[in-house]
């Protein structure tokens, strides 16, 4: 799996999500869902793979069938980003703080918030619940797709 290998490249940018912005894993245009968004930078490809929920990008990230070596991963600061339409605040998603377990949803349905500051991300739990943790202490199982809009069988 890719998740021995180092931190991210600091010569590779986030790039902006636009209208057209559509997720690898599913094609849904991240503009039109809320909650944070990621996108994953992989060795060898000019654009990055975009995912329109943070449980998406750790799915990929933590699957140990994932051989393509990362060489950068971002996710949006949630304390400066509008919840309900994120754009831009992008921050390196191994140095972020985030919370599992919260009332907030993203687009899968239960989301994993993501924070530059762990000081927000505790502020954020305090209000909408949810366990604060480091990138390292997210597990496979906390990144599920099992729910959410594309997902939800009573639609």
């Amino acid at each position: 799996a890719c998740g021995a290998d180092k931190g991210s490249d600091s010569s590779i940018l986030a790039v902006e999500i636009d209208r057209s912005t559509s997720c690898a894993l599913d094609g849904m245009l991240l503009a039109d869902y809320p909650g944070p968004k990621a996108q994953i930078h992989f060795d060898g490809l000019t654009q990055p793979e975009f995912f329109c929920d943070t449980v998406e990008m750790f799915s990929i990230y933590l699957n140990p069938e994932q051989a393509r070596r990362v060489s950068a991963m971002y996710v949006q600061d949630m304390a400066k980003a509008d919840w309900d339409n994120p754009k831009g605040h992008w921050i390196d998603a191994r140095t972020a703080t985030y919370v599992h377990g919260s009332k907030r949803t993203g687009s899968m349905g239960p989301t994993i918030a993501s924070f530059a500051s762990a000081d927000d991300a505790r502020k954020f739990a305090d209000a909408e619940g949810g366990k604060v943790l480091r990138f390292d202490e997210v597990t496979p199982d906390m990144a599920i797709l099992d729910g959410g809009a594309l997902h939800d069988q009573r639609m």
